[in-house]
């Protein structure tokens, strides 16, 4: 009886902590959105010397945000830093010291928060004619979004489809929707609403990433409308609900999916028409709708249990991970990187399983801080070590030829893969830096004032798309 209360004391205690950790965490975004609206009325942006934040290595931990002695310069908008507040920034350089994953560099030109993307038109269209880029792939990653896109993307194909009811052979389908995250499954949602005859190819599980975000972590702060099923009303919405709406959806009998497929080429005939190859087959489409992600295609152990929800292979938003047990695998940048993110937020122990007897191929930016991380204890790393199974609530290491289970909430592998750039050059999409700027600004402004965002800010939006 007395260790049944002495947990349900300690539970409290731990349920309080956590409480009040996300309360202050809403409180900063509610300050971060307050402070750029402000911003934005004063000043443009920063004049001279001010970070410039590369999108694609941001991890979202946070440490940017808190180092600035003039305050809130940066904030986090859709989960990356941002400039919120550009007026105030004198180029001190804290932040791009102490961004643990290298995202930030010193610049002297405009302000700006840039990627490397695909070029796509107002309509989501790439340079080839026919073939789309939604969601996450095509810029911010937000799920609202991703759904959005999804269905504008959809309804595009469908009115093309109507203005040109070429016929075409019974096997042709009027569109393949590439991956089952939120932006596909909004487009196939939307493909059977207007009645096309359409495939969607997973390679992995629908859902996308949402699977793997943190327990009740709330993946969306508006409202967002899904096709066949009207608006959610709910502001705010947690992972548990989402994944179980995509359960809802799955159940549909004109839900066509076929999950545990890798797309592998797709190209297009002198006819205008597609063929994606898959490890399983070949479709043939008038069109085509890639709703791929960033994440590309990591490469896995094949260890068991790697299908474990708590096994990921990207790492999002590193500040939603605080109070856990995390392995993370790999000895180059991005597994270090990773690991100090993680090691920065609040009472996580980080623990780094490495095959190799030293780290040898990591820049040498990353390897001072590692070794200072090891030293403050920080983070543990095991050398010539390797997981060989993945439990509940566990992991297995293979250490130097002994068998070691330590505890574990979180696995991150990093064993290398296929980025998505390299596929969308490898079947002839063009790419180039886009702005995110004036998107994270939108972004703000759509949070902050819970209303829509204004036209010209729209408009500039898709302006800053066509300025490739």
């Amino acid at each position: 009886m007395d260790s049944l209360i002495t947990y349900f004391i300690g539970a409290g205690i731990v349920t309080i902590f956590v409480y009040l950790y996300l309360r202050g965490l809403k409180k900063k975004e509610r300050q971060w959105h307050a402070a750029a609206e402000k911003g934005n009325l004063i000043s443009q942006g920063p004049k001279a010397q001010h970070p410039h934040i590369d999108a694609n290595y941001c991890i979202g931990c946070q440490t940017c945000t808190s180092v600035c002695p003039e305050g809130d310069v940066l904030g986090m908008v859709g989960g990356k830093a941002a400039i919120i507040n550009g007026y105030k920034c004198i180029g001190h350089g804290l932040c791009a010291e102490a961004c643990p994953v290298g995202a930030i560099t010193m610049v002297m030109a405009s302000p700006s928060v840039s990627a490397e993307m695909p070029r796509l038109t107002p309509e989501y269209e790439t340079n080839i004619a026919d073939l789309f880029i939604v969601g996450e792939l095509g810029g911010l990653a937000l799920i609202k979004n991703a759904v959005n896109q999804g269905r504008e993307c959809v309804d595009i194909i469908a009115g093309r489809r109507a203005r040109s009811p070429a016929a075409t052979a019974p096997e042709v389908r009027d569109v393949v929707i590439v991956g089952a995250g939120p932006a596909g499954i909004s487009a196939s949602l939307r493909a059977i609403e207007k009645k096309l005859n359409y495939v969607t190819i997973e390679q992995d599980r629908v859902g996308g990433t949402v699977a793997n975000y943190p327990r009740q972590k709330l993946v969306m702060t508006t409202p967002v409308e899904f096709p066949m099923y009207g608006k959610f009303k709910k502001m705010e919405l947690s992972k548990e609900n989402l994944l179980a709406f995509w359960q809802k959806v799955m159940q549909r009998a004109d839900f066509q999916v076929r999950s545990g497929e890798k797309v592998e080429e797709i190209k297009k005939d002198a006819t205008g028409l597609f063929t994606v190859t898959t490890s399983k087959g070949q479709y043939r489409s008038r069109s085509v709708v890639l709703a791929l992600g960033r994440a590309g295609t990591p490469r896995k152990l094949g260890v068991p249990g790697e299908d474990l929800p708590k096994v990921m292979y990207r790492l999002i938003e590193a500040d939603h991970y605080v109070h856990k047990k995390i392995l993370v695998v790999g000895g180059g940048d991005s597994a270090v990187e990773a690991a100090m993110g993680l090691a920065h937020q609040v009472g996580n122990r980080v623990t780094l399983s490495y095959r190799q007897p030293a780290f040898s191929r990591i820049k040498e930016r990353n390897s001072n801080r590692i070794e200072e991380c090891i030293r403050s204890g920080k983070i543990n790393v095991i050398f010539n070590s390797a997981p060989v199974e993945f439990r509940q609530d566990s992991v297995v290491l293979d250490v130097s030829g002994a068998r070691r289970e330590i505890p574990n909430d979180y696995v991150w592998i990093f064993a290398g893969g296929t980025p998505p750039n390299d596929f969308l050059r490898k079947i002839g999409v063009q790419l180039g830096d886009l702005d995110l700027t004036d998107d994270a600004r939108r972004e703000t402004h759509q949070q902050g004032s819970g209303g829509s965002p204004p036209a010209a800010a729209t408009t500039h939006h898709f302006g800053a798309a066509l300025r490739f």
